[in-house]
């Protein structure tokens, strides 16, 4: 392949899958794909929004699979997270001794990128399908693959992210309608498009209407948000069921089972287990669409879909399908059930989302802190935290032509939290880049000068430059992200105890101040 300017003809690609294009860029149509490598490194792209993305010495055990079953249920692709260091979902780029570079990605639904010893192994889970093989600089590789994706599934509808406020890193579970008023009040004179409503609304998982701390309805508290002038927003996570749930003790046959019979479980929480259900069900697909259709009823413009992973876990299905491409049979019914309000994609596999959502959270959670060690420890670098949530957005910048990347919020207010400014100015520089402005902060926690800066954040969006691999210039101004490449250390403690130090660190560093918002309103 030749090494001059590795631009391309996406028409002409796209109707030419055996054949080079101007020497550069390849599309070949398999179930498999072998090509013989020695590198040094590769590039790692993850299966949801919360899995490891970024560049991995090649032969490295490093990241380490994360030591907790339900970590690992909760952030990456079960069949393949022994292996994390040695696999990627539908993506690598890898780093050759002489600094040659070389992409192979998926175009299809299912793929998965083997490293192997002298060779990397592209292969679909069912079936064939085409594959995208170039080589050339970094950003330009990545340029040609966005390009590639938006050809073959499409892109975001609303071509601007909104201004959001959220109640999910300030109040936690603990809101109600009291309070989420009290704080919408208290925001009035800042300028920003959404007052999105998060977790802790629902009677529970899977049965989605108001709970007694919302008394008025949920239309109700819609209007009062659109009152304002802002759009309402809500969150849910619609293949869930939870335990306890009525949904889960009224229909036991729309659950993802195994092949065993058994029910296939999404998650540890909420203080229960919760199951998946299964999107080829006729009966789960009626009732995710007239859900949609309540929520958009009730006013909510602006929607947050979270733990959408769950539809694509292994299992056997009600119609039997490739998991992926479930995942987006599962998504297109709520997609078109939500007409042509702003959807915003959590917990969500990467590439089988595009086109059918605006937005796509990008990275683990962010946190009050830095790292948590412990956590870290049992959870790997998908454990929430500012550190890991902004080493892997950097990692998927590329994804903005396709779609609005949400690197999380940015945190201004200065109590119950253990950032420096440096590394809050981090997180704000970073979400300028993505475009995707959001906060959580409590209008009382704010002292005046930084909830002036609150305002400029949202009233300000910088020109952004991309100058160096890891450097930006925002407007005039540097910003270097250098910093947050630097290795976590590990600590060594036993996997029980760390479990229990990072809960523990967790529920107090996160649960005290929202219990105290929640109970006090200061």
């Amino acid at each position: 392949m030749a090494d001059k300017n590795y631009k391309i003809d996406l028409q002409k690609l796209m109707s030419l899958p055996l054949k080079a294009v101007d020497e550069e860029w390849v599309v070949e149509r398999a179930a498999t794909v072998k090509i013989p490598l020695q590198g040094q490194r590769f590039y790692r792209h993850g299966w949801q929004s919360w899995s490891f993305s970024g560049w991995l010495p090649l032969g490295d055990d490093s990241p380490s699979p994360p030591r907790d079953p339900f970590a690992i249920l909760l952030n990456e692709d079960t069949p393949y997270a022994d292996r994390l260091a040695q696999t990627a979902a539908g993506l690598t780029i890898i780093e050759e001794a002489e600094g040659k570079l070389l992409l192979l990605g998926a175009l299809d639904l299912g793929g998965r990128i083997f490293l192997e010893k002298d060779h990397v192994l592209g292969k679909y889970e069912q079936g064939q399908g085409d594959w995208l093989i170039a080589t050339g600089p970094t950003d330009a590789l990545l340029t040609g693959y966005a390009q590639a994706l938006k050809e073959r599934h499409g892109q975001f509808r609303h071509t601007k992210a909104p201004r959001v406020w959220c109640s999910w890193y300030s109040l936690y579970y603990f809101i109600s309608e009291t309070l989420l008023l009290k704080v919408l009040r208290g925001l009035d004179d800042l300028p920003f498009d959404v007052f999105q409503i998060d977790d802790g609304w629902q009677q529970t998982i899977g049965d989605w209407q108001p709970n007694r701390k919302f008394p008025n309805g949920m239309a109700e508290m819609a209007r009062q948000i659109r009152k304002t002038g802002r759009l309402s927003g809500l969150w849910l996570a619609p293949f869930l069921a939870h335990e306890r749930s009525s949904l889960f003790r009224e229909h036991p046959d729309w659950l993802l089972r195994d092949e065993q019979g058994r029910l296939v479980l999404a998650a540890k929480h909420w203080g229960g287990n919760v199951y998946a259900l299964d999107v080829t069900h006729p009966a789960v697909q009626d009732w995710l669409g007239a859900l949609m259709r309540q929520i958009r009823e009730w006013g909510y413009e602006y929607i947050k879909l979270d733990f959408l992973y769950a539809a694509a876990l292994p299992a056997k299905r009600h119609q039997e399908m490739p998991r992926e491409a479930a995942y987006r049979l599962g998504l297109e019914i709520l997609r078109q059930n939500l007409g042509n309000a702003f959807l915003l994609a959590c917990g969500a596999l990467i590439i089988p989302s595009l086109g059918l959502c605006d937005a796509i959270r990008i990275s683990p959670d962010v946190a009050a802190y830095w790292v948590n060690r412990p956590y870290q420890q049992v959870s790997g670098w998908s454990a929430p935290g500012m550190k890991n949530a902004i080493y892997t957005s950097l990692h998927r910048l590329w994804l903005q032509p396709l779609v609005h990347p949400d690197p999380d919020v940015v945190y201004f207010h200065h109590r119950a939290q253990h950032l420096s400014e440096a590394q809050k100015s981090l997180q704000r520089d970073l979400a300028w880049i993505c475009g995707y402005r959001a906060t959580s902060d409590l209008p009382w926690w704010l002292t005046p000068a930084e909830r002036e800066a609150l305002r400029t954040f949202w009233e300000h969006q910088p020109k952004v430059q991309k100058v160096a691999p890891y450097r930006f210039l925002l407007d005039a101004r540097e910003v270097d992200f250098r910093p947050v490449l630097e290795p976590i250390r590990p600590s060594h403690y036993p996997k029980a105890l760390a479990g229990q130090l990072g809960f523990l660190q967790d529920a107090w560093q996160l649960g005290r101040p929202a219990l105290l918002a929640s109970r006090f309103g200061k």
